[in-house]
């Protein structure tokens, strides 16, 4: 459990590091993003007989953190929307 806490953290921040600009998110909003992208990651490994949802392999890594810059990019529109509803 703990290591699928760290795992989620860095692919969290790898996936920030690959954004360009700057995000507004917390360390438990990455730790989020991260953990999620993990867990599409390996689906999509497991999917392709390409390791367990559970094991750590490098296919899943690399989607992992693939899924988590895409759902950096979900959160920043949903963010950016809801601030210009407020200014209206």
């Amino acid at each position: 459990m703990i290591g699928f806490l760290v795992a989620g953290l860095i692919i969290g921040a790898l996936a920030r590091l690959i954004v360009p600009g700057r995000q507004n998110l917390g360390i438990l909003a990455t730790l989020a993003l991260g953990l999620v992208g993990s867990i599409i990651g390996g689906l999509i490994a497991q999917a392709f007989n390409k390791g367990d949802i559970w094991e750590l392999n490098v296919v899943g890594f690399v989607l992992a953190v693939i899924a988590a810059v895409l759902l950096i990019g979900v959160a920043e529109g949903i963010a950016g929307r809801s601030k210009r509803g407020a200014v209206r």
